[in-house]
């Protein structure tokens, strides 16, 4: 099986999830067999770009003809079985899409965002949850609030790029929405059922979860999304100490008020931005992962890695967050849902659940506010031993590479088969 794997990569200088996602994702499926052609197109390259190819970057999010012409090439000396599409902007353009039908190869498309119809990509404008470009024709909200990157122009294109495509992206033959969140989101843009499937990503596999930590860690982005001050803000409802360390990790526009409260609070430690190892040791230092997002976050990897270490996860009910801890009841096998698992915890003399907290097969997800946040902390620390071996179960099941790679090639496969 030869596949194609396009990918516009964001700037190095920006730590992106969803580079190191399709990094990860060719060398599993390299590793299983399969012929991976990268089409790789980075954000970095564009400071050293030509006068005459910057001049053409403002139509680039169209239909950028560099790209068009470079992927024809591909296409027409290698003759790939499936096109897999995943961030198109600003080099590749969604209009790789309609150069693969026009040589007859299907098209595949993982959702890394909300950016069919949303020009931040992320639902979230001044603080809130914002969807007033939901439904319309044009993203004028957008233009008029300068959502992308903060530049009215720059909005516009953006804009105008996702009224073009509307017709591009209903034509893809086949979307991986990482999430159940993400299905319903594609299903309210007007994709039908049977091109949508519900594919995960993985990480890899740290081997047996180690002893178990105490305390909290948060690892994300330090930006107002992420929700650092709203765990800060729910953290300073109890007193020093009574709830072990919360170990912070990650940079951004809100480090001053990360390492204030580290200066104000010895229970809070600021661990600053993390390798891999440096991740791992915070990860096993701890007794809880907290994914404290205030948007509709689609697949916060550091989920999927405290599942892989067997450590349960204390998120808001927002986005990805309830179908990665497996609160999504109706998407969960039978036996293993919330009910099952609260009754299992239960039944081993775990805490009673306090109304407002749901509790999941491997965590516990609460309304984004900070005195739900608060009432659910005491809680998941008394809980956390009870739902170490589901988290790693749940890890074993769902993302393991093993099982995210399989249905991936799968997916590939029900598409080369309608080609032939």
């Amino acid at each position: 099986m030869r596949i194609v794997v396009a990918h516009n990569r964001y700037r190095e200088a920006q730590p992106s999830g969803e580079n190191t996602i399709v990094d990860a994702e060719i060398a599993q499926l390299t590793a299983a067999g399969v012929e991976v052609l990268p089409f790789i197109r980075s954000s970095d390259e564009i400071p050293s770009m030509s006068k005459a190819a910057k001049a053409l970057l403002p139509i680039s999010p169209i239909w950028a003809p560099r790209a068009q012409q470079d992927l024809s090439r591909l296409l027409t000396e290698h003759r790939p079985d499936v096109l897999h599409l995943h961030n198109p902007y600003p080099l590749i353009s969604p209009w790789v899409v309609r150069t693969a039908h026009r040589h007859g190869v299907p098209v595949v498309q993982t959702v890394h965002n909300y950016r069919q119809v949303c020009s931040s990509g992320i639902y979230f404008r001044d603080g809130v949850i914002c969807q007033d470009c939901k439904g319309r024709a044009l993203g004028v909200p957008a233009i008029r609030h300068r959502c992308y990157r903060d530049s009215a122009a720059q909005s516009a294109l953006m804009a105008t790029t996702l009224a073009v495509h509307r017709g591009t992206w209903r034509s893809v033959d086949r979307f991986i929405a990482l999430t159940s969140a993400i299905a319903d989101h594609l299903r309210d843009y007007g994709i039908p059922d049977d091109r949508i499937v519900v594919k995960p990503n993985a990480v890899p596999d740290p081997g047996r979860p180690a002893p178990l930590g105490d305390g909290f860690l948060y690892m994300a982005r330090l930006s107002p999304e992420k929700g650092v001050d709203l765990l800060l803000d729910a953290w300073r409802r109890h007193p020093v100490g009574t709830l072990g360390t919360l170990r912070i990790a990650g940079d951004g526009e809100l480090r001053p008020l990360v390492e204030a409260a580290a200066a104000e609070r010895p229970d809070v430690v600021y661990l600053g931005q993390l390798d891999r190892a440096g991740v791992r040791a915070a990860v096993e230092a701890s007794a809880v992962v907290i994914a404290a997002s205030m948007w509709h976050d689609v697949l916060p990897t550091v989920i999927i890695e405290a599942l892989a270490s067997g450590r349960p996860v204390l998120g808001t009910a927002l986005g990805g967050i309830p179908y990665l801890v497996g609160a999504d009841a109706p998407h969960e096998p039978a036996g293993t849902g919330p009910a099952e698992t609260a009754s299992a915890v239960a039944g081993a003399g775990g805490p009673a659940m306090p109304a407002g907290i749901g509790l999941g097969e491997a965590g516990w997800v609460v309304a984004p506010e900070p005195a739900a946040l608060a009432a659910a902390l005491p809680v998941a620390r008394a809980g956390a031993s009870g739902l170490t071996q589901a988290a790693r179960a749940r890890y074993e099941r769902t993302f393991h590479p093993d099982v995210v790679t399989k249905q991936l090639i799968d997916i590939y496969a029900s598409l080369s088969r309608t080609r032939a």
